[in-house]
Protein backbone atom coordinates (compact mmCIF):
# COMPACT_ATOMS: atom_id res chain seq x y z
CA UNK A 1 0.00 0.00 0.00
CA UNK A 2 1.25 3.34 -0.38
CA UNK A 3 2.74 5.64 2.28
CA UNK A 4 0.08 8.45 2.95
CA UNK A 5 1.55 11.59 1.12
CA UNK A 6 1.14 15.06 2.46
CA UNK A 7 1.74 18.10 0.72
CA UNK A 8 4.76 19.25 0.36
CA UNK A 9 7.34 22.36 -1.83
CA UNK A 10 10.17 21.61 -3.84
CA UNK A 11 12.17 24.09 -5.93
CA UNK A 12 11.31 24.08 -9.60
CA UNK A 13 14.42 25.09 -11.62
CA UNK A 14 13.00 25.33 -14.49
CA UNK A 15 10.65 28.08 -13.00
CA UNK A 16 14.18 29.95 -11.81
CA UNK A 17 14.62 28.41 -8.43
CA UNK A 18 10.93 29.13 -6.82
CA UNK A 19 9.31 26.52 -4.93
CA UNK A 20 5.88 25.11 -5.98
CA UNK A 21 3.76 22.83 -3.82
CA UNK A 22 3.41 19.50 -4.82
CA UNK A 23 0.28 16.78 -4.37
CA UNK A 24 -0.62 13.40 -5.11
CA UNK A 25 -3.66 13.13 -7.67
CA UNK A 26 -5.81 12.45 -4.55
CA UNK A 27 -4.87 15.77 -3.10
CA UNK A 28 -5.48 17.75 -5.93
CA UNK A 29 -8.58 16.29 -7.16
CA UNK A 30 -10.21 17.25 -3.65
CA UNK A 31 -8.54 21.16 -3.60
CA UNK A 32 -9.89 21.23 -7.01
CA UNK A 33 -13.56 19.98 -5.72
CA UNK A 34 -12.87 22.23 -2.97
CA UNK A 35 -11.86 25.19 -5.24
CA UNK A 36 -15.04 24.59 -7.31
CA UNK A 37 -17.10 25.02 -4.05
CA UNK A 38 -18.39 21.32 -3.13
CA UNK A 39 -18.76 20.98 0.72
CA UNK A 40 -20.79 17.72 0.58
CA UNK A 41 -19.29 14.36 -1.19
CA UNK A 42 -21.20 11.11 0.00
CA UNK A 43 -19.84 7.43 -0.53
CA UNK A 44 -18.44 4.45 0.51
CA UNK A 45 -14.92 3.81 0.95
CA UNK A 46 -12.77 1.62 -1.68
CA UNK A 47 -9.10 0.58 -1.65
CA UNK A 48 -9.04 2.09 -5.33
CA UNK A 49 -9.22 5.75 -4.05
CA UNK A 50 -7.96 5.74 -0.87
CA UNK A 51 -5.82 8.06 -1.59
CA UNK A 52 -8.74 10.84 -2.45
CA UNK A 53 -10.21 9.29 1.36
CA UNK A 54 -6.73 10.16 2.92
CA UNK A 55 -7.04 13.87 0.67
CA UNK A 56 -10.35 14.11 2.67
CA UNK A 57 -8.78 13.86 5.81
CA UNK A 58 -7.18 17.03 5.77
CA UNK A 59 -9.80 19.01 4.94
CA UNK A 60 -10.89 20.35 8.43
CA UNK A 61 -14.80 20.02 7.37
CA UNK A 62 -14.22 22.25 4.16
CA UNK A 63 -15.74 19.07 2.23
CA UNK A 64 -17.36 17.31 4.05
CA UNK A 65 -17.70 12.73 3.80
CA UNK A 66 -21.00 11.24 4.36
CA UNK A 67 -20.09 7.76 4.89
CA UNK A 68 -23.19 5.84 3.12
CA UNK A 69 -24.39 2.25 3.43
CA UNK A 70 -24.45 1.47 0.03
CA UNK A 71 -23.52 3.01 -3.18
CA UNK A 72 -27.11 3.04 -4.55
CA UNK A 73 -27.99 5.16 -1.51
CA UNK A 74 -25.06 7.38 -1.77
CA UNK A 75 -25.90 8.33 -5.28
CA UNK A 76 -29.21 8.69 -4.61
CA UNK A 77 -28.26 11.02 -1.86
CA UNK A 78 -26.08 12.83 -4.40
CA UNK A 79 -28.46 13.47 -7.07
CA UNK A 80 -30.77 14.72 -4.03
CA UNK A 81 -27.97 17.21 -2.96
CA UNK A 82 -27.65 18.36 -6.91
CA UNK A 83 -31.43 18.52 -7.66
CA UNK A 84 -32.09 20.59 -4.24
CA UNK A 85 -28.58 23.08 -4.37
CA UNK A 86 -28.20 23.47 -8.40
CA UNK A 87 -24.62 22.43 -7.08
CA UNK A 88 -23.65 18.57 -8.64
CA UNK A 89 -23.68 16.35 -6.15
CA UNK A 90 -20.31 14.07 -5.66
CA UNK A 91 -20.23 10.77 -5.09
CA UNK A 92 -17.53 8.28 -4.39
CA UNK A 93 -17.05 5.11 -4.98
CA UNK A 94 -14.56 2.11 -5.59
CA UNK A 95 -14.69 0.47 -9.13
CA UNK A 96 -16.49 -2.31 -10.37
CA UNK A 97 -19.53 -3.52 -7.65
CA UNK A 98 -19.37 -0.37 -6.07
CA UNK A 99 -20.23 1.84 -9.36
CA UNK A 100 -22.64 -0.87 -10.80
CA UNK A 101 -24.51 -0.60 -7.60
CA UNK A 102 -24.34 3.67 -8.09
CA UNK A 103 -25.45 3.39 -11.50
CA UNK A 104 -29.38 3.57 -9.71
CA UNK A 105 -28.30 7.20 -8.69
CA UNK A 106 -26.46 8.07 -12.15
CA UNK A 107 -30.07 7.04 -13.81
CA UNK A 108 -32.19 9.18 -11.42
CA UNK A 109 -30.18 12.18 -11.90
CA UNK A 110 -30.46 11.78 -16.07
CA UNK A 111 -34.34 12.11 -15.47
CA UNK A 112 -34.31 14.54 -13.03
CA UNK A 113 -32.07 17.02 -14.75
CA UNK A 114 -29.34 16.82 -11.45
CA UNK A 115 -26.59 17.94 -12.10
CA UNK A 116 -23.84 14.99 -10.07
CA UNK A 117 -20.54 13.99 -10.54
CA UNK A 118 -19.23 9.94 -9.90
CA UNK A 119 -15.91 9.63 -9.24
CA UNK A 120 -14.75 5.60 -9.38
CA UNK A 121 -11.96 4.15 -8.60
CA UNK A 122 -10.39 2.44 -11.81
CA UNK A 123 -7.62 -0.40 -11.54
CA UNK A 124 -4.19 0.42 -12.30
CA UNK A 125 -2.80 1.65 -16.03
CA UNK A 126 -1.18 -1.05 -16.01
CA UNK A 127 -3.81 -3.40 -15.71
CA UNK A 128 -6.19 -1.84 -17.64
CA UNK A 129 -8.24 -3.99 -20.58
CA UNK A 130 -7.03 -7.65 -18.87
CA UNK A 131 -10.07 -7.55 -17.37
CA UNK A 132 -8.36 -7.53 -13.68
CA UNK A 133 -10.27 -7.19 -10.54
CA UNK A 134 -13.02 -5.64 -10.59
CA UNK A 135 -12.59 -3.71 -13.83
CA UNK A 136 -15.04 -1.99 -16.61
CA UNK A 137 -15.11 0.22 -19.08
CA UNK A 138 -16.20 3.43 -17.47
CA UNK A 139 -16.99 4.72 -20.96
CA UNK A 140 -18.78 1.87 -22.59
CA UNK A 141 -21.47 0.94 -19.42
CA UNK A 142 -22.56 4.66 -18.67
CA UNK A 143 -21.68 6.32 -21.74
CA UNK A 144 -25.53 6.21 -22.23
CA UNK A 145 -26.51 6.64 -19.01
CA UNK A 146 -24.81 9.76 -18.06
CA UNK A 147 -24.03 12.72 -19.77
CA UNK A 148 -20.26 12.12 -20.23
CA UNK A 149 -17.94 9.49 -19.00
CA UNK A 150 -14.32 10.24 -18.88
CA UNK A 151 -11.14 8.40 -17.40
CA UNK A 152 -8.45 10.58 -15.68
CA UNK A 153 -5.12 8.90 -17.37
CA UNK A 154 -2.73 11.37 -16.13
CA UNK A 155 -2.80 13.21 -12.98
CA UNK A 156 -1.69 16.80 -14.51
CA UNK A 157 -4.92 16.48 -16.36
CA UNK A 158 -6.99 16.56 -12.59
CA UNK A 159 -7.83 20.21 -12.89
CA UNK A 160 -8.41 20.33 -17.09
CA UNK A 161 -10.80 16.91 -17.02
CA UNK A 162 -12.52 17.65 -13.31
CA UNK A 163 -13.61 21.63 -14.75
CA UNK A 164 -14.91 20.50 -17.83
CA UNK A 165 -17.04 17.57 -15.97
CA UNK A 166 -18.07 20.36 -13.41
CA UNK A 167 -19.43 22.15 -16.20
CA UNK A 168 -20.81 19.70 -18.41
CA UNK A 169 -23.02 18.46 -15.15
CA UNK A 170 -24.51 22.19 -14.84
CA UNK A 171 -24.83 23.22 -18.30
CA UNK A 172 -27.85 22.68 -20.74
CA UNK A 173 -29.62 20.08 -19.34
CA UNK A 174 -28.23 19.48 -15.97
CA UNK A 175 -27.07 15.75 -15.33
CA UNK A 176 -24.36 12.97 -14.25
CA UNK A 177 -20.81 13.16 -15.70
CA UNK A 178 -18.65 9.73 -14.77
CA UNK A 179 -15.38 10.27 -13.92
CA UNK A 180 -12.79 7.07 -13.48
CA UNK A 181 -9.61 7.81 -11.65
CA UNK A 182 -6.75 4.75 -11.47
CA UNK A 183 -5.42 4.04 -8.38
CA UNK A 184 -2.01 4.31 -9.53
CA UNK A 185 -2.55 7.89 -10.89
CA UNK A 186 -4.29 8.96 -7.68
CA UNK A 187 -0.99 8.58 -6.00
CA UNK A 188 1.38 10.09 -8.75
CA UNK A 189 2.87 12.89 -7.70
CA UNK A 190 2.52 16.27 -9.02
CA UNK A 191 3.33 20.58 -9.13
CA UNK A 192 0.03 21.04 -10.98
CA UNK A 193 -1.68 23.64 -9.43
CA UNK A 194 -5.97 23.02 -9.18
CA UNK A 195 -8.39 24.99 -10.22
CA UNK A 196 -8.96 28.62 -9.09
CA UNK A 197 -12.02 28.95 -8.11
CA UNK A 198 -15.92 28.66 -9.00
CA UNK A 199 -17.20 27.47 -12.27
CA UNK A 200 -20.32 29.05 -13.39
CA UNK A 201 -22.48 27.87 -16.15
CA UNK A 202 -24.21 31.45 -17.88
CA UNK A 203 -27.88 30.75 -17.86
CA UNK A 204 -28.36 31.28 -22.04
CA UNK A 205 -30.96 34.43 -22.08
CA UNK A 206 -34.28 34.63 -24.60
CA UNK A 207 -33.81 36.24 -28.07
CA UNK A 208 -36.13 39.99 -27.95
CA UNK A 209 -38.13 39.21 -30.90
CA UNK A 210 -39.00 35.33 -29.95
CA UNK A 211 -40.05 36.52 -26.76
CA UNK A 212 -42.27 39.19 -28.90
CA UNK A 213 -43.34 36.34 -31.31
CA UNK A 214 -44.34 34.39 -27.84
CA UNK A 215 -45.99 37.37 -26.59
CA UNK A 216 -48.15 37.23 -29.50
CA UNK A 217 -49.13 33.56 -29.91
CA UNK A 218 -50.40 34.12 -26.23
CA UNK A 219 -52.53 36.94 -26.70
CA UNK A 220 -54.18 35.44 -29.53
CA UNK A 221 -54.82 31.87 -27.58
CA UNK A 222 -58.31 31.19 -26.59
CA UNK A 223 -57.11 28.51 -23.85
CA UNK A 224 -53.47 29.67 -23.28
CA UNK A 225 -51.74 27.06 -20.43
CA UNK A 226 -48.32 27.22 -18.89
CA UNK A 227 -46.84 23.86 -18.43
CA UNK A 228 -43.94 24.19 -15.65
CA UNK A 229 -41.03 22.14 -14.44
CA UNK A 230 -37.14 21.17 -14.30
CA UNK A 231 -34.59 22.22 -11.99
CA UNK A 232 -32.46 25.28 -12.26
CA UNK A 233 -34.94 27.59 -10.74
CA UNK A 234 -33.88 30.02 -8.19
CA UNK A 235 -35.86 31.72 -5.71
CA UNK A 236 -36.36 35.30 -7.96
CA UNK A 237 -37.06 32.91 -11.06
CA UNK A 238 -40.01 31.00 -9.82
CA UNK A 239 -41.36 34.64 -8.20
CA UNK A 240 -41.11 35.87 -11.55
CA UNK A 241 -42.53 33.25 -13.69
CA UNK A 242 -45.69 33.66 -11.02
CA UNK A 243 -45.79 36.90 -11.55
CA UNK A 244 -46.20 36.75 -15.40
CA UNK A 245 -48.85 33.95 -14.91
CA UNK A 246 -51.13 36.12 -12.48
CA UNK A 247 -51.00 39.10 -14.06
CA UNK A 248 -51.41 37.07 -17.25
CA UNK A 249 -53.94 34.63 -16.00
CA UNK A 250 -52.72 31.66 -17.58
CA UNK A 251 -53.60 28.76 -15.40
CA UNK A 252 -50.22 26.86 -14.51
CA UNK A 253 -49.43 22.75 -14.70
CA UNK A 254 -46.75 21.29 -13.18
CA UNK A 255 -44.94 18.54 -15.28
CA UNK A 256 -44.88 15.19 -13.21
CA UNK A 257 -42.91 15.73 -9.87
CA UNK A 258 -42.00 19.22 -10.09
CA UNK A 259 -45.01 20.77 -7.80
CA UNK A 260 -42.36 22.54 -6.24
CA UNK A 261 -41.45 25.10 -8.94
CA UNK A 262 -44.57 26.90 -8.72
CA UNK A 263 -46.33 28.36 -5.58
CA UNK A 264 -49.30 26.04 -5.39
CA UNK A 265 -50.86 28.40 -3.17
CA UNK A 266 -51.21 30.83 -6.06
CA UNK A 267 -54.09 31.23 -7.88
CA UNK A 268 -53.31 30.46 -11.31
CA UNK A 269 -51.54 27.18 -9.94
CA UNK A 270 -53.63 24.28 -11.41
CA UNK A 271 -52.37 20.92 -10.28
CA UNK A 272 -49.85 18.57 -11.62
CA UNK A 273 -49.58 16.63 -14.97
CA UNK A 274 -48.34 13.32 -14.10
CA UNK A 275 -49.28 9.52 -12.74
CA UNK A 276 -52.97 9.39 -11.85
CA UNK A 277 -53.51 12.55 -13.84
CA UNK A 278 -56.70 13.95 -12.22
CA UNK A 279 -59.26 14.52 -15.19
CA UNK A 280 -59.56 18.50 -15.00
CA UNK A 281 -55.43 18.31 -15.53
CA UNK A 282 -55.91 16.18 -18.28
CA UNK A 283 -58.85 18.31 -20.02
CA UNK A 284 -56.42 21.50 -19.32
CA UNK A 285 -53.73 20.13 -21.24
CA UNK A 286 -56.25 18.13 -24.41
CA UNK A 287 -57.82 21.77 -24.40
CA UNK A 288 -55.23 24.43 -24.34
CA UNK A 289 -54.93 25.69 -27.85
CA UNK A 290 -51.75 27.10 -26.96
CA UNK A 291 -49.14 25.56 -24.50
CA UNK A 292 -46.42 27.78 -22.75
CA UNK A 293 -43.85 24.68 -21.74
CA UNK A 294 -40.98 26.10 -19.41
CA UNK A 295 -37.93 24.01 -18.38
CA UNK A 296 -39.67 20.77 -19.27
CA UNK A 297 -38.78 18.26 -21.18
CA UNK A 298 -42.35 16.23 -22.54
CA UNK A 299 -41.67 13.24 -21.05
CA UNK A 300 -44.03 10.26 -20.43
CA UNK A 301 -45.76 10.93 -17.32
CA UNK A 302 -46.17 14.79 -18.00
CA UNK A 303 -47.96 13.81 -21.23
CA UNK A 304 -50.23 10.52 -20.00
CA UNK A 305 -47.51 8.23 -22.94
CA UNK A 306 -46.82 11.14 -25.03
CA UNK A 307 -51.58 10.35 -25.74
CA UNK A 308 -52.06 14.17 -24.86
CA UNK A 309 -50.13 15.33 -27.24
CA UNK A 310 -49.73 13.91 -30.80
CA UNK A 311 -46.92 13.45 -31.87
CA UNK A 312 -44.44 15.29 -33.66
CA UNK A 313 -47.31 18.05 -34.34
CA UNK A 314 -49.77 18.55 -31.92
CA UNK A 315 -53.09 20.72 -32.25
CA UNK A 316 -51.83 22.30 -29.82
CA UNK A 317 -49.07 25.07 -30.84
CA UNK A 318 -46.30 24.66 -28.46
CA UNK A 319 -43.95 27.33 -26.97
CA UNK A 320 -41.19 25.36 -25.82
CA UNK A 321 -38.55 27.23 -23.63
CA UNK A 322 -35.44 25.26 -22.65
CA UNK A 323 -31.95 25.69 -21.76
CA UNK A 324 -30.70 22.73 -23.83
CA UNK A 325 -31.42 23.34 -27.48
CA UNK A 326 -31.05 19.09 -27.94
CA UNK A 327 -34.44 19.02 -26.00
CA UNK A 328 -36.20 21.35 -27.78
CA UNK A 329 -38.34 19.85 -30.64
CA UNK A 330 -36.92 16.22 -29.10
CA UNK A 331 -40.78 14.88 -29.29
CA UNK A 332 -42.81 17.79 -30.18
CA UNK A 333 -42.61 20.13 -32.99
CA UNK A 334 -43.14 23.88 -31.14
CA UNK A 335 -44.71 26.28 -32.98
CA UNK A 336 -41.98 28.99 -31.40
CA UNK A 337 -38.80 27.47 -29.98
CA UNK A 338 -36.76 29.49 -27.36
CA UNK A 339 -33.62 28.23 -25.86
CA UNK A 340 -33.18 30.34 -22.61
CA UNK A 341 -32.72 29.06 -18.79
CA UNK A 342 -35.85 29.32 -17.08
CA UNK A 343 -34.70 32.33 -14.65
CA UNK A 344 -33.95 34.59 -17.71
CA UNK A 345 -36.93 33.76 -19.51
CA UNK A 346 -39.01 34.56 -16.44
CA UNK A 347 -37.75 37.82 -15.88
CA UNK A 348 -37.62 38.70 -19.70
CA UNK A 349 -41.24 38.07 -20.37
CA UNK A 350 -43.78 40.65 -20.22
CA UNK A 351 -47.54 39.50 -19.38
CA UNK A 352 -49.92 39.55 -21.64
CA UNK A 353 -53.91 40.76 -21.53
CA UNK A 354 -56.15 39.18 -19.13
CA UNK A 355 -59.24 37.78 -21.04
CA UNK A 356 -58.95 34.16 -19.55
CA UNK A 357 -61.16 34.43 -16.19
CA UNK A 358 -63.28 31.44 -17.20
CA UNK A 359 -61.03 29.15 -18.79
CA UNK A 360 -58.60 29.28 -15.63
CA UNK A 361 -61.42 29.63 -13.51
CA UNK A 362 -62.01 26.14 -14.42
CA UNK A 363 -58.88 24.90 -14.19
CA UNK A 364 -58.63 25.99 -10.13
CA UNK A 365 -61.82 24.71 -8.85
CA UNK A 366 -60.78 21.43 -10.38
CA UNK A 367 -57.79 21.78 -8.19
CA UNK A 368 -59.53 22.66 -5.14
CA UNK A 369 -61.70 19.72 -5.67
CA UNK A 370 -58.85 16.94 -6.09
CA UNK A 371 -57.94 17.44 -2.79
CA UNK A 372 -61.55 15.83 -1.89
CA UNK A 373 -61.97 11.67 -1.23
CA UNK A 374 -63.76 9.74 0.37
CA UNK A 375 -62.51 8.66 3.98
CA UNK A 376 -60.09 5.75 3.67
CA UNK A 377 -60.73 2.03 4.32
CA UNK A 378 -57.73 1.66 6.63
CA UNK A 379 -56.87 1.95 10.20
CA UNK A 380 -55.07 5.14 9.42
CA UNK A 381 -56.93 7.21 6.71
CA UNK A 382 -54.27 9.17 4.55
CA UNK A 383 -56.75 11.69 3.56
CA UNK A 384 -57.25 12.65 6.99
CA UNK A 385 -53.28 12.96 7.67
CA UNK A 386 -52.53 15.09 4.23
CA UNK A 387 -54.80 17.60 5.84
CA UNK A 388 -53.25 17.27 8.87
CA UNK A 389 -49.89 18.16 7.58
CA UNK A 390 -50.82 20.66 5.29
CA UNK A 391 -52.21 22.70 8.42
CA UNK A 392 -49.19 22.11 10.29
CA UNK A 393 -45.87 21.34 8.27
CA UNK A 394 -43.82 24.59 8.20
CA UNK A 395 -43.88 26.79 4.70
CA UNK A 396 -40.14 25.59 3.97
CA UNK A 397 -40.84 22.01 4.49
CA UNK A 398 -38.74 19.46 2.48
CA UNK A 399 -40.86 16.18 1.24
CA UNK A 400 -39.39 13.28 -0.24
CA UNK A 401 -40.42 9.97 -2.06
CA UNK A 402 -39.48 6.92 -3.58
CA UNK A 403 -42.02 4.98 -6.01
CA UNK A 404 -44.91 3.43 -5.80
CA UNK A 405 -48.89 4.02 -5.13
CA UNK A 406 -48.37 5.42 -1.84
CA UNK A 407 -46.89 9.06 -3.38
CA UNK A 408 -50.41 9.81 -4.29
CA UNK A 409 -50.67 11.14 -1.23
CA UNK A 410 -47.18 13.64 -1.39
CA UNK A 411 -47.57 14.37 -4.64
CA UNK A 412 -51.51 14.84 -5.22
CA UNK A 413 -52.58 15.78 -1.65
CA UNK A 414 -50.15 18.23 -0.49
CA UNK A 415 -49.76 22.23 -1.47
CA UNK A 416 -46.34 23.30 -1.77
CA UNK A 417 -45.94 26.80 -1.44
CA UNK A 418 -43.02 29.05 -2.49
CA UNK A 419 -40.35 28.10 -0.38
CA UNK A 420 -40.88 23.94 -0.04
CA UNK A 421 -39.49 21.61 -2.05
CA UNK A 422 -39.98 18.40 -3.39
CA UNK A 423 -37.25 15.41 -4.08
CA UNK A 424 -39.46 12.82 -5.76
CA UNK A 425 -37.28 10.49 -8.72
CA UNK A 426 -38.34 10.89 -11.81
CA UNK A 427 -37.14 7.71 -12.88
CA UNK A 428 -39.67 5.72 -10.47
CA UNK A 429 -36.84 4.53 -8.48
CA UNK A 430 -37.91 2.58 -5.12
CA UNK A 431 -35.79 3.60 -2.46
CA UNK A 432 -35.00 6.70 -3.22
CA UNK A 433 -37.34 8.55 -0.56
CA UNK A 434 -34.95 8.00 2.67
CA UNK A 435 -31.56 8.73 0.87
CA UNK A 436 -32.90 12.07 -0.43
CA UNK A 437 -34.30 13.37 2.84
CA UNK A 438 -30.70 12.67 4.17
CA UNK A 439 -29.45 15.08 2.06
CA UNK A 440 -31.99 17.59 2.05
CA UNK A 441 -30.74 17.63 6.34
CA UNK A 442 -27.25 17.47 5.24
CA UNK A 443 -27.60 20.85 3.53
CA UNK A 444 -30.28 22.31 5.95
CA UNK A 445 -30.20 20.62 9.31
CA UNK A 446 -32.31 23.41 10.42
CA UNK A 447 -35.25 22.23 8.35
CA UNK A 448 -38.43 20.25 8.58
CA UNK A 449 -37.55 17.17 6.22
CA UNK A 450 -40.50 14.35 5.49
CA UNK A 451 -39.72 11.11 3.93
CA UNK A 452 -42.78 9.52 2.39
CA UNK A 453 -42.01 5.60 2.33
CA UNK A 454 -43.69 2.25 1.20
CA UNK A 455 -42.98 -0.77 2.87
CA UNK A 456 -41.25 -2.08 -0.15
CA UNK A 457 -40.13 1.06 -1.48
CA UNK A 458 -38.15 1.64 2.17
CA UNK A 459 -36.38 -1.96 2.35
CA UNK A 460 -34.83 -0.75 -0.93
CA UNK A 461 -32.61 1.31 1.32
CA UNK A 462 -33.79 0.89 5.18
CA UNK A 463 -29.94 0.48 5.84
CA UNK A 464 -29.37 4.20 5.23
CA UNK A 465 -30.79 5.13 9.13
CA UNK A 466 -28.03 4.44 10.15
CA UNK A 467 -25.86 6.86 7.71
CA UNK A 468 -28.96 9.21 9.12
CA UNK A 469 -27.46 8.63 12.36
CA UNK A 470 -23.94 9.00 12.21
CA UNK A 471 -24.15 12.11 9.72
CA UNK A 472 -26.79 13.50 12.53
CA UNK A 473 -29.60 14.09 9.68
CA UNK A 474 -32.29 12.50 10.80
CA UNK A 475 -35.62 13.07 8.75
CA UNK A 476 -39.05 12.24 9.65
CA UNK A 477 -40.25 9.02 8.13
CA UNK A 478 -43.88 8.49 7.43
CA UNK A 479 -44.24 4.48 6.28
CA UNK A 480 -47.15 3.55 4.64
CA UNK A 481 -47.57 0.08 5.51
CA UNK A 482 -50.06 -2.40 3.73
CA UNK A 483 -47.99 -5.28 3.21
CA UNK A 484 -48.05 -5.05 -0.74
CA UNK A 485 -46.24 -3.95 -3.71
CA UNK A 486 -48.73 -1.74 -4.14
CA UNK A 487 -48.47 -0.19 -7.92
CA UNK A 488 -47.43 -3.71 -9.00
CA UNK A 489 -50.74 -5.19 -7.24
CA UNK A 490 -52.74 -2.61 -9.06
CA UNK A 491 -51.17 -3.38 -12.47
CA UNK A 492 -51.96 -7.14 -11.40
CA UNK A 493 -55.20 -6.85 -10.05
CA UNK A 494 -56.42 -5.42 -13.61
CA UNK A 495 -54.67 -8.00 -15.58
CA UNK A 496 -54.86 -10.70 -13.72
CA UNK A 497 -57.36 -9.63 -11.24
CA UNK A 498 -57.77 -12.62 -8.19
CA UNK A 499 -54.64 -14.23 -9.36
CA UNK A 500 -52.00 -12.79 -6.76
CA UNK A 501 -48.17 -13.65 -7.22
CA UNK A 502 -45.44 -12.12 -6.13
CA UNK A 503 -46.56 -9.16 -4.59
CA UNK A 504 -47.23 -10.15 -0.82
CA UNK A 505 -44.85 -9.07 1.79
CA UNK A 506 -44.15 -10.31 5.03
CA UNK A 507 -42.63 -7.46 6.79
CA UNK A 508 -39.99 -6.86 10.18
CA UNK A 509 -40.54 -4.91 12.93
CA UNK A 510 -40.20 -1.62 11.30
CA UNK A 511 -40.28 0.31 14.89
CA UNK A 512 -37.68 -1.95 16.66
CA UNK A 513 -35.71 -1.77 13.12
CA UNK A 514 -35.51 1.91 13.59
CA UNK A 515 -34.74 1.81 17.29
CA UNK A 516 -31.70 0.07 16.51
CA UNK A 517 -30.60 2.66 14.42
CA UNK A 518 -31.25 5.75 17.02
CA UNK A 519 -34.82 6.46 15.91
CA UNK A 520 -37.67 7.44 17.84
CA UNK A 521 -39.96 5.05 16.40
CA UNK A 522 -44.27 3.98 17.23
CA UNK A 523 -46.75 2.41 15.40
CA UNK A 524 -49.82 4.49 14.84
CA UNK A 525 -52.91 1.94 14.73
CA UNK A 526 -55.16 4.32 13.76
CA UNK A 527 -56.17 7.55 12.49
CA UNK A 528 -57.42 9.30 15.75
CA UNK A 529 -53.54 8.91 16.93
CA UNK A 530 -51.32 10.47 14.21
CA UNK A 531 -51.47 14.22 15.65
CA UNK A 532 -49.90 13.44 18.52
CA UNK A 533 -47.74 10.79 17.33
CA UNK A 534 -46.77 13.56 14.80
CA UNK A 535 -45.95 15.84 17.32
CA UNK A 536 -43.71 13.88 19.37
CA UNK A 537 -41.90 12.89 16.17
CA UNK A 538 -41.53 16.71 14.99
CA UNK A 539 -40.13 16.76 19.04
CA UNK A 540 -37.52 14.49 18.47
CA UNK A 541 -33.74 14.91 18.37
CA UNK A 542 -32.84 11.71 17.00
CA UNK A 543 -35.00 11.45 13.74
CA UNK A 544 -38.06 9.76 14.03
CA UNK A 545 -39.86 6.86 12.11
CA UNK A 546 -44.04 6.18 12.29
CA UNK A 547 -45.16 3.01 10.96
CA UNK A 548 -48.68 3.50 9.47
CA UNK A 549 -51.19 0.98 9.57
CA UNK A 550 -52.37 0.89 6.03
CA UNK A 551 -55.24 -1.50 4.93
CA UNK A 552 -54.30 -3.00 1.19
CA UNK A 553 -58.08 -2.13 0.61
CA UNK A 554 -56.69 1.20 0.26
CA UNK A 555 -54.61 1.02 -2.52
CA UNK A 556 -55.91 4.59 -4.21
CA UNK A 557 -57.93 7.49 -3.27
CA UNK A 558 -61.02 6.70 -4.64
CA UNK A 559 -60.76 3.11 -5.92
CA UNK A 560 -60.29 0.30 -3.73
CA UNK A 561 -58.71 -3.10 -3.88
CA UNK A 562 -61.78 -4.93 -4.42
CA UNK A 563 -63.53 -2.57 -6.47
CA UNK A 564 -59.82 -2.66 -8.79
CA UNK A 565 -60.51 -6.50 -9.00
CA UNK A 566 -64.43 -6.68 -9.76
CA UNK A 567 -63.59 -4.39 -12.50
CA UNK A 568 -61.26 -5.94 -13.98
CA UNK A 569 -63.52 -9.61 -13.33
CA UNK A 570 -66.11 -7.87 -15.15
CA UNK A 571 -64.37 -6.43 -18.30
CA UNK A 572 -63.12 -10.32 -18.67
CA UNK A 573 -66.51 -11.25 -18.13
CA UNK A 574 -67.97 -8.93 -21.04
CA UNK A 575 -64.80 -10.48 -23.43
Amino acid sequence: MPVPFRRKMRSNAAAGGLWKMTRNGGQLLVDCLMALGATKSFGIPGESYLAVLDALHDTAGRLDFVLCRNEGGAAFMAAAHGKLTGQPGICLVTRGPGVTNASIGIHTAMQDSAPMLVFVGQVGTDMRGREAFQEIDYRAVFGSMAKWAVEIDEIDRIPELVGRAWRTAISGRPGPVVVALPEDMLTDITDAEPLPGPIVAAEPAPDPEMLEEARGLLAAAERPLILIGGCNWSAAGRAAMQDFAEQSQIPVVAAFRFHDCFDNHAPVYCGEAGVGMPPHVRKLVADADVILAVNIRFGEMTTDAYSLLSVPLPAQRIIHVHGSDAEIGKIYQPAIAIQSGPNNFARAIRPVRDKWAGWLAQGRAGYDASFEAPAQPSPVDMVAVMAHLRDVLPGDVILTNGAGNFTVWPNKFFRFGAEARLLAPQSGAMGYGLPAAIAAKVNFPERCVVCFAGDGDFQMNLQEMATAAQADAQPIILLLNNGIYGTIRAHQERNYPGRVSGTTMDNPDFVALARAFGFHAERVGNTADFGAAFDRALASKTGALLDLDISPEALTPRQTLSQMREAALAAKRED
